[in-house]
C-alpha cells in the first residue's frame, strides 16, 4: 500500500521560530519531496545564500540529494532537491494485549517488511521483549542494509503513557510488567533511540498522517481489540489530558450494574465490546440459542478473530454478537460526539474489518442518542490502514521526532 505524504503544515518560519534553520529546512524538503533552493529560501524566509548553505549541510547527511533540473521560470532551470526516503529505516512495534507486530518502514511510512505473532503480552514481559527483538531482527534481515540504516524504534503499548516517564507501564493495565517496560534492553540491542506511546494515540497519528484522518483537524480514533482505547486528535495534535490518560474510552461505564472490570469499575465499555467480552457473549449464545449447534462457532475454540470471521461469513449467531457489540459501542460514541463534536470517528483494530456489519447498527444507535448537529458534523468510518495501522503509527512517532529534532538521532547528523 502506497501512502500519501500528509498535507503541508503552515510555513515553518511562521510556525516554529526558535528551531534551528537546518531542522526547518529538512522538514520542509520532506514535506515538499522535491523543491529548488529558491523555493526553499522563500518557504523559510531566508536569503538564497543562507538557503544554499543549509542545503550544503543537508547534502552531506545524504538525507537530501540533487536530482536534476526543475521547470524554468524565465531563467536558468533550477536544480531540484529531493528527500531520500530510503536513506534510513524505522522499526514500528505494535505491542497489543495478545499479539506483537513489527513493521519496518522507510522515511515516507512505506512498509518494507512485516511480522506478527500471537503472544500473551499481558502475562509475559520477558517473552514479549524477546519476541519484539526476534521479529525486529527478521524484518531487518528482509531488507539489505537495513540493520546499518536503522534510525530508531517506536513502540505502541496497550496502556496509558506518561511522557515524563514514557518507559513506565501502568501496573493496573499490565500488572505482570510491574510498572517497567524493560525497553532499555531493546534500545541497547539496536543502538538507536526508542520512543513509546499509547497504541490508540499512535493509531490516531497514523490516520492523521497517512489514512482516513488526513486533512481533518479534529477526530477520534477508536481501537477495537482485546482492549478498547481512543486517540483524541484536537487541532491536528494528540490530546493527552492533564496526566496523559485521556482517551480511555474502554473504561467509561455504560452500565453501573454491569460486569466488574479490571479497572475496579463496573459495566465499562470494554466489558461489552472487548475481545474477552465477545468470546463470553458467543459462548453464552451457543448455549442459549436453539440454533447454536448449527453455528460456525460450535465446537470451536472461540476467539475474537473467529467471531469476526464467522460474522463475515454471515453466521447468524456471530452477527448477533457483533450487532450487540455495535449497540454498546454506539452508546459510548454518542456520548463522545455530544461532548467533543469531532469531525470524524475512525474505527481501527481487528473489529474494523467487519465494515458495514459493524457500522450500520452502530450508526443507528448513535443517531438515536446524539444531538442532530453532532451527528451532522461527524462521519463514522473505518481505518484506511488496516491491521498495520498502529505499527505504522509507532514508526511515524519516530519519523515525526526525527523531522522536528533530527539532532536527537545520531544517524541523521551526517
Amino acid at each position: 500500500m502506497e501512502l500519501q505524504t500528509p498535507p503541508q503544515p503552515p510555513a515553518p518560519a511562521q510556525e516554529a521560530r526558535g528551531r534551528p534553520l537546518s531542522h526547518l529546512a529538512l522538514e520542509t524538503i520532506w514535506y515538499s519531496q522535491r523543491i529548488s533552493r529558491a523555493d526553499l529560501s522563500r518557504r523559510l524566509e531566508v536569503s538564497r545564500s543562507t538557503a544554499s548553505e543549509l542545503v550544503s549541510d543537508l547534502l552531506a547527511t545524504k538525507l537530501v540529494a540533487e536530482v536534476g533540473d526543475g521547470p524554468s521560470r524565465g531563467g536558468r532551470r533550477p536544480i531540484l532537491l529531493e528527500f531520500q526516503d530510503d536513506e534510513h529505516v524505522i522499526l514500528g512495534v505494535d505491542m497489543g494485549a495478545t499479539h506483537v507486530a513489527v513493521a519496518l518502514t522507510n522515511l515516507r511510512g512505506r512498509v518494507l517488511s512485516w511480522r506478527e505473532e500471537a503472544h500473551p503480552v499481558r502475562a509475559d514481559p520477558d517473552g514479549t521483549r524477546a519476541l519484539i527483538a526476534r521479529l525486529g531482527d527478521a524484518c531487518l534481515a528482509d531488507v539489505p542494509g537495513a540493520s546499518t540504516a536503522l534510525l530508531g524504534i517506536g513502540v505502541a503499548v496497550p496502556a496509558p503513557v506518561d511522557h515524563r516517564d514514557p518507559k513506565r507501564l501502568s501496573p493496573t493495565v499490565l500488572p505482570a510488567w510491574e510498572g517497567r517496560s524493560g525497553f532499555d534492553s531493546l534500545e541497547a540491542r539496536y543502538g538507536v533511540p526508542l520512543l513509546v506511546d499509547n497504541d490508540a494515540n499512535l493509531g490516531a497519528v497514523a490516520e492523521r498522517w497517512w489514512g482516513a484522518g488526513r486533512g481533518i483537524e479534529h477526530f477520534t480514533y477508536i481501537k477495537l481489540a482485546t482492549g478498547i482505547g481512543a486517540g483524541l486528535m484536537v487541532g491536528g495534535e494528540v490530546y493527552r489530558g492533564a496526566t496523559n490518560a485521556a482517551g480511555e474510552i474502554g473504561h467509561v461505564s455504560i452500565d453501573p450494574k454491569g460486569e466488574p472490570c479490571v479497572c475496579g469499575n463496573r459495566g465499562c465499555l470494554v466489558t461489552f465490546v472487548g475481545g474477552e467480552a465477545l468470546v463470553r457473549r458467543a459462548r453464552a449464545a451457543l448455549v442459549e440459542d436453539p440454533e447454536g449447534p448449527r453455528s460456525l462457532l460450535a465446537g470451536c475454540a472461540i476467539t475474537p478473530g473467529l467471531i469476526e470471521e464467522a460474522a463475515m461469513d454471515r453466521d447468524p449467531l456471530a452477527m448477533r454478537v457483533v450487532r450487540d457489540a455495535a449497540h454498546h459501542l454506539g452508546v459510548a460514541i454518542a456520548g463522545l460526539l455530544n461532548l467533543l463534536n469531532p469531525g470524524a470517528v475512525i474505527l481501527g483494530g481487528s473489529m474494523a474489518r467487519l465494515g458495514d456489519d459493524l457500522l450500520i447498527p452502530l450508526r443507528e444507535t448513535v443517531v438515536r442518542r446524539t444531538l442532530v448537529s453532532s451527528v451532522a458534523a461527524s462521519e463514522i468510518r473505518v481505518s484506511e490502514l488496516g491491521p498495520r495501522g498502529i505499527a505504522i503509527g509507532a514508526s511515524t512517532l519516530v519519523l515525526a521526532a526525527a523531522l522536528e529534532r533530527p539532532s536527537l538521532f545520531p544517524a541523521m547528523r551526517g
